[in-house]
């Protein structure tokens, strides 16, 4: 995938409304940040298939920046049918970028396809077999979930607790409803798996 430079507001607003996602990495050439962030942004753009992927020098571009209330770079922005929806700041791993494109890849497949998209949310800990599983298969059916690690994050345990009454993991909530364990039908059934 190639990373269009974009030299003004005018060619960026005809790109971004004419694409259901797009997203515009600002940035500052020769800024550690900057550059680190450019480099990242470039690798995972070979990551990910579908997507517009935009950048602009703010040293070059000063039209795009001020529009948006960017006061610091690097910033990477998330449009959705020409609409700013998110800001990322910082430097990302191509990692994390991936992950966050792969997400829009998967709700723009879901849409095109006229399925619902699902909010899914696995409590799990690492050493937990049965959570390993859970995650497999989720991938296995491309299920995109935030992973929430109970053993790191004290306070999301005991929120499970109280709204599951349960401590054991795994747990997943899909749209509000919860399913304790590793149910494979009741999965199959709210997350409409065939």
């Amino acid at each position: 995938m190639t990373i269009n430079k974009i030299s003004g507001i005018n060619k960026l607003k005809e790109l971004v409304s004419n694409n259901k996602k797009a997203y515009l990495l600002l940035y500052k050439s020769g800024s550690e940040q900057s550059d680190c962030a450019l480099v990242n942004f470039t690798k995972s753009s070979n990551l990910t298939d579908g997507l517009v992927l935009l950048s602009a020098d703010v040293s070059e571009v000063r039209d795009i920046h001020p529009v948006y209330g960017i006061q610091s770079v690097p910033a990477l922005l998330e449009f959705d049918s020409g609409e700013l929806r998110n800001v990322i700041k910082g430097c990302q791993q191509p990692q994390v970028l991936k992950s966050f494109f792969e997400e829009a890849a998967y709700r723009a497949t879901m849409e095109k396809e006229g399925r619902r998209v699902r909010q899914v949310t696995v409590y799990s800990t690492p050493t937990c077999s049965w959570c390993t599983t859970l995650k497999s298969y989720l991938r296995k059916n491309k299920v995109y979930y935030t992973d929430v690690d109970i053993s790191r994050d004290p306070g999301a345990a005991q929120n499970l607790v109280s709204r599951t009454g349960q401590q054991g993991v795994p747990q997943t909530e899909i749209d509000g409803s919860w399913v304790v364990g590793f149910d494979q039908k009741k999965l199959n059934t709210l997350l409409e798996i065939k």
